[in-house]
């Protein structure tokens, strides 16, 4: 094949995560143009191949992050740039990250242009793991800001649409109260194939329901800055259980969600419909003991982010962290507990060759030891760690 690059990889002592399920090694990918041409597996490794001993681990996609405010001493926020998204992308990638999704905290309308201005610039220029933009906010409730800034909280109007919906590189998500629009605008947004999730809302399940039916896929960090469940008044929570088509996004560091609400979340929605997330900030990858966002300090304290009111602001994980969070605390498979933050976030935004080892996808690839910790990261099939 002519002006294309092509390599194999033979991986031994472990097992390697397919759609298929679980098998073992010994394991060979073919990767031809930084993609998966073949998977088999094979007695023995052939001259050529670059042998990887998994040494008791594992062999998964990439991780995937769909909530990522910051990273390498950068948050997004004021950094909109693509010299910002690189060190973002650095600091994810020593953990499995191989694609994520830049997350503003309802920034003001010259940064989200900004932003999404930034983004189609760093895919242009080939950055393979800016897959493209999250807003979170700011159409959302003042009641469940969060560590949002109160004074941004407004309704999705006419100019906001316009913005959103123009034509973009990457997939552009939004996160937005239901309340605080119209289910004519999420039509509006996703005929333009924006990706609109529900979060940070005091909206009951009538609203929430409106929301699915109009387009919503799904909900930003359950349990979290949401109207909760509650027997007589299900509200935002109940309806995205209860919606069998919603997806679920789930902070599992122990300190956002209780593991017996991870437990039942799991239970109901199972591994295709929840998504693991870091919403990490910029401490990832670097020494900070605090940052700002907005100018309000935001204190790193035994394991969390926190506004000096004591509201959290995001999370101190990293995604691979909450696949081993999962995997304890959600009391799951290995398997499972990988497609949560592979192949469900893969398919929530609409990507078919991401997320998942089978042929004809991306070769973003991850070693995990038996600790389930990275040991080697390919990105487009060259090694990258």
């Amino acid at each position: 094949m002519t002006g294309s690059s092509s390599s194999r990889l033979h991986f031994t002592n472990g097992r390697v995560l397919t759609p298929q399920g679980a098998v073992d090694t010994p394991f060979r990918l073919t990767i031809i143009d930084g993609h998966i041409a073949a998977m088999e597996t094979r007695a023995g490794p052939e001259d050529g191949d670059e042998v990887v001993d998994l040494d008791g681990g594992w062999l998964s996609p990439g991780l995937i992050d769909l909530q990522v405010n910051g990273g390498g001493g950068v948050l997004f926020n004021d950094d909109p740039t693509t010299e910002g998204l690189a060190a973002i992308g650095r600091a994810h990638l020593a953990h499995g990250v191989t694609g994520f999704m830049p997350t503003l905290v309802s920034a003001t309308p010259d940064i989200i242009a900004r932003a999404l201005d930034a983004v189609d610039a760093a895919i242009t220029a080939g950055d393979q793991r800016v897959l493209g933009i999250h807003i979170e906010g700011p159409f959302i409730s003042p009641e469940r800001r969060g560590i949002h800034t109160p004074e941004r909280m407004r309704r999705l109007d006419e100019a906001a649409l316009s913005l959103l919906t123009r034509p973009r590189r990457g997939r552009v998500m939004i996160t937005l109260a239901p309340e605080l629009c119209k289910p004519g605008q999420i039509q509006a947004l996703v005929q333009a194939g924006v990706i609109v999730s529900l979060g940070h809302s005091d909206a009951d399940a009538d609203q929430a329901r409106q929301a699915f039916q109009a387009g919503a896929r799904g909900v930003t960090h359950l349990f979290n800055a949401m109207s909760p469940l509650h027997h007589r008044a299900p509200g935002l929570v109940g309806a995205a259980l209860d919606d069998p088509q919603a997806w679920c996004g789930l902070i599992a560091d122990g300190v956002h969600v209780d593991p017996v609400a991870l437990r039942l979340a799991f239970r109901v929605k199972g591994a295709e419909r929840l998504i693991l997330v870091s919403d990490s900030m910029p401490p990832i990858g670097v020494d900070m003991d605090a940052f700002a966002i907005d100018g309000r300090r935001i204190l790193v304290r035994d394991g969390r982010y926190v506004g000096e009111d004591g509201a959290l602001a995001g999370a101190d994980l990293t995604l691979d962290q909450a696949v081993r969070g999962a995997a304890d605390m959600m009391r799951v498979s290995v398997e499972q507990a990988v497609q949560m933050a592979s192949a469900s976030p893969a398919a929530f935004l609409g990507l078919d060759d991401r997320g998942v080892l089978s042929p004809g996808a991306r070769a973003d690839l991850l070693c995990l030891n038996a600790a389930l910790r990275p040991c080697g990261v390919w990105q487009a099939g060259h090694r990258a760690i």
